[in-house]
């Protein structure tokens, strides 16, 4: 059964947060508030925040700035992960993996059908790995930012959570 074992020390992990969109600022950024919130609320550490124009070419450079940066353990996004036209925040992240995290949109799906049903399947929250960063692509409604933290994001991200997490995975990320 999943659950925090006690005996393990909790590692915080340090999080660039991107949220994109065409017209988002800090003020008025509901997402990107919510999933501050809530990773700081873990005991993790945002360690940058940004909010870049949904362009491909913009959020792939701002994505391998941070893969290279090594204080950066995780990337999360949030927008941008829907059909439109402007949705490009999917194939920028695919563009820059490494090795994809399929399981990750999958399950997001999953139990984001228990709430809204059908309508899921415009998500293409995805996930992977690039240089031993984890990157997270959400959609960019808060519900969905609430969902993909509180039943995925913060479980895996806490090195406690038994069975298995992405965190005492870390060290052995960039292994040949």
């Amino acid at each position: 059964m999943s659950k925090i074992d006690g005996d393990r020390e909790f590692l915080a992990v340090n999080i660039a947060l991107l949220t994109v969109s065409d017209t988002r600022t800090l003020e008025n950024d509901k997402s990107g508030n919510v999933l501050q919130e809530r990773i700081e609320g873990a005991g993790h550490k945002v360690v940058v925040r940004e909010i870049i124009i949904d362009e491909q070419s913009l959020i792939e450079q701002k994505l391998q700035g941070w893969i290279a940066d090594g204080e950066i353990d995780v990337v999360i996004s949030t927008g941008g992960t829907g059909l439109t036209g402007r949705d490009v925040t999917t194939e920028a992240f695919e563009a820059v993996y490494e090795k994809s995290i399929p399981g990750f949109g999958e399950l997001f799906r999953m139990l984001s059908y228990e709430k809204i049903k059908t309508s899921t399947i415009q998500s293409r929250a995805t996930a992977g790995l690039a240089n031993g960063t984890y990157l997270f692509a959400l959609p960019g409604s808060p519900g969905a930012c609430k969902d993909a933290w509180d039943d995925i994001l913060v479980h895996q991200l806490d090195a406690r959570w038994r069975p298995c997490n992405f965190v005492e995975i870390m060290p052995r990320l960039l292994e040949k």
